[in-house]
């Protein structure tokens, strides 16, 4: 009788931390809250900004060549896929969509970025963008490339996916979740 009560201790303080594991697995981000290119930010640029930095907008190293030129014509570097869009997020010209996406309320002059008018017709839509923006950015910064330290791009999130693997919500031990990807449990 002795081991069989040990066994249901046992059994219960196992069950427990199990629960305790998926409670916290799920509190430490709602599903689907991740921000991602794909799932959020793609869809903005889209809408707001594919008329001036669609694919028949120059790329960055072309607009520097001429960007008087290019302005003339409504046209702005290309923003039309992801890798073209992180040239101005954590490439060579890294900031710059901060700077001038941003609202300006935390500005010397209060003064809003030169593209914050175009986030959205009315000023909810644009504030629900710009907050978009800032999630999926993780570390806003409206410094110059040449400004930030190697620890601010790091900081930068910007992910163009989600994580299968952090995303997913597992209530098995770690353990066992690696031995499940592997193959051996099934």
């Amino acid at each position: 009788m002795r081991c069989s009560n040990r066994k249901i201790l046992v059994l219960g303080i196992l069950a427990a931390m199990l629960l305790i594991h998926a409670i916290l697995a799920i509190a430490a981000e709602p599903a689907g809250k991740a921000v991602t290119y794909e799932k959020d930010i793609k869809g903005i640029i889209a809408k707001q900004c594919l008329s001036c930095h669609g694919s028949d907008a120059p790329a960055m190293e072309e607009f520097k060549k001429d960007q008087d030129g290019y302005k003339k014509k409504m046209k702005g570097p290309r923003y039309d896929t992801y890798a073209n869009l992180m040239v101005v997020v954590k490439g060579s010209d890294a900031g710059a969509l901060m700077r001038r996406l941003d609202d300006g309320k935390n500005t010397k002059d209060g003064k809003p970025g030169n593209m914050h008018a175009y986030l959205g017709s009315a000023d909810a839509e644009r504030g629900a963008n710009l907050e978009t923006f800032k999630k999926w950015v993780g570390n806003w910064t409206l410094k110059r490339s040449k400004e930030l330290s190697q620890g601010e791009l790091e900081a930068i999130k910007a992910p163009e996916k989600k994580d299968r693997k952090a995303g997913r919500r597992s209530c098995l031990p770690h353990h066992l979740e690696t031995r499940r990807e592997s193959g051996s449990v099934p």
